[in-house]
């Protein structure tokens, strides 16, 4: 009986299947593959030429600020404002722009005077947008505005910037 029981015991613990050791077993795995994947996520990668061009430009700024001092440089006058920045929808009468010379198209707005015209300019009138803060100060815009209605039939001066003491107009 004694090898009978013994042939059962022996027998018995290779049908036996032991759960923990089989849990102790997959999380050592899992522990090992995590280790191995963070390792290797804080491990420098070393970048080709394209990787690093495509970062810099994901990098790259956006805009920029410029400061310009219009004080710092000469005044333009009317003719080169209207060339710069008048032309574009004045030389064709775009939008119902007066066209450049037409003195038909000018001659109701030359009425208003050349302070309302000055006004119109620098804060929009119909399609045309503000003018006031451009490239151009107040002051050349004006003289644009001069030109422009003179080559229409009116006979404004170019306006001239106040003179300081002990300066003269340019």
């Amino acid at each position: 009986m004694s090898e009978k029981h013994h042939q059962e015991g022996h027998a018995g613990s290779h049908k036996k299947f032991n759960p923990l050791l089989v849990t102790l077993v997959l999380a050592l795995v899992l522990c090992v593959g995590l280790v191995s994947l963070l390792k290797s996520s804080h491990e420098p990668v070393s970048h080709s030429a394209a990787a690093e061009l495509a970062q810099a430009k994901r990098l790259q700024k956006v805009g920029s600020v410029e400061i310009r001092s219009n004080v710092d440089r000469p005044l333009v006058n009317g003719e080169e404002v209207y060339k710069g920045q008048c032309a574009a929808c004045h030389a064709t009468g775009v939008s119902g722009a007066p066209k450049f010379g037409d003195a038909a198209e000018w001659g109701p707005r030359l009425g208003q005077g050349f302070d309302a015209l000055v006004q119109a300019a620098l804060k929009g009138k119909g399609a045309m947008a503000p003018q006031g803060g451009g490239n151009f100060n107040d002051l050349e815009i004006a003289r644009a505005v001069a030109y422009m209605a003179n080559a229409a039939g009116a006979n404004f001066p170019e306006p001239q910037p106040e003179a300081k003491e002990g300066e003269s107009a340019q």
